[in-house]
């Protein structure tokens, strides 16, 4: 039975970012049967790019957008994969760039009973600009990356080696890191969690709260590295001075997660299943003469 796939990509606000992103998507060894954009409120300049993408994008493209009321990655990501519509979901942020075999390596290391956390290269501020002007990107040893970033993946190559993710993918030190701008996982364990706790609003701990759930759940995390590369653009981050404050709300959400065992969150995805038990459309298949066409210089 062959496993349909979701590439769900949030964004908010950075249609340049998100046209890179997606161009990335566009030279993948082996497609997404859908692309799911969770838009946290952007304004109408994203919705154009989308329409302009969508006319000669190479699978399924679609739009999930909610109201801007500030930071809720929860819910926006919750809308999306209650509209996603593939077995295996492959999540990313709208400022990462893909290796072409980003999407060929998650489905290749997938396995029953756990899910995938990958990295990200953080690119310097240089290769950032190249990147969103347009240049293709490269993955070799000797790339122009900050490999001394503090973002908490401990990162020091850009090497790619399915045979040697492979092997690190079965070691029992699946690493301390979580973030869900790389991780992948089976939809059918993302719906028995019931997706994110939208109680967590504003910057942070969504994704961690999550691991732990899919975890309590009996399910084992997998580090992947030497596979699922992409690349990291460099921006101002929203993070709060101290992310890991026990006082943070989103924090005191996560110890109590911990504190009690949970496996699935009551505020969830399944409040969209019914807005959502159709997908929204395929833009590709909206009228030729809704869509803008692409701008000089564009991609």
């Amino acid at each position: 039975m062959t496993t349909r796939s979701t590439l769900l990509v949030t964004t908010y606000n950075w249609p340049q970012a998100l046209q890179a992103v997606l161009a990335s998507v566009r030279r993948q060894a082996t497609l997404p049967d859908e692309v799911v954009i969770a838009d946290d409120g952007s304004r109408e300049d994203t919705r154009e790019l989308l329409l302009r993408e969508a006319r000669d994008f190479p699978t399924a493209l679609r739009h999930v957008w909610q109201e801007d009321r500030g930071f809720r990655a929860a819910s926006s990501r919750n809308r999306a994969l209650a509209a996603s519509r593939g077995d295996y979901i492959v999540m990313i942020d709208g400022d990462m760039v893909l290796h072409p075999d980003f999407v060929a390596d998650h489905l290749a290391l997938a396995q029953v009973g756990g899910f995938l956390q990958g990295g990200r290269i953080q690119a310097t501020t240089a290769w950032t600009k190249r990147l969103l002007d347009g240049a293709t990107p490269r993955f070799h040893p000797f790339v122009d990356a900050d490999f001394h970033a503090q973002h908490g993946d401990d990162r020091h190559h850009a090497i790619h080696n399915l045979a040697l993710a492979r092997k690190k993918a079965e070691s029992r030190n699946a690493g301390s890191t979580v973030m869900s701008c790389n991780l992948s996982a089976w939809r059918k364990d993302i719906v028995a969690a019931n997706g994110f706790d939208e109680r967590m609003e504003g910057y942070g701990s969504e994704d961690l709260e999550l691991d732990l759930r899919l975890r309590n759940a009996g399910l084992r995390r997998r580090r992947l590295k030497f596979a699922g590369l992409a690349i990291h653009l460099m921006h101002l981050t929203r993070a709060p001075a101290d992310p890991e404050d026990a006082a943070a709300p989103n924090n005191c959400i996560l110890r109590k997660t911990a504190e009690t065992g949970a496996t699935r969150c009551e505020l969830g995805m399944d409040r969209y299943a019914a807005e959502y038990a159709t997908p929204p459309p395929d833009l590709r298949t909206l009228s030729p003469t809704a869509i803008p066409a692409r701008t000089a210089g564009g991609r």
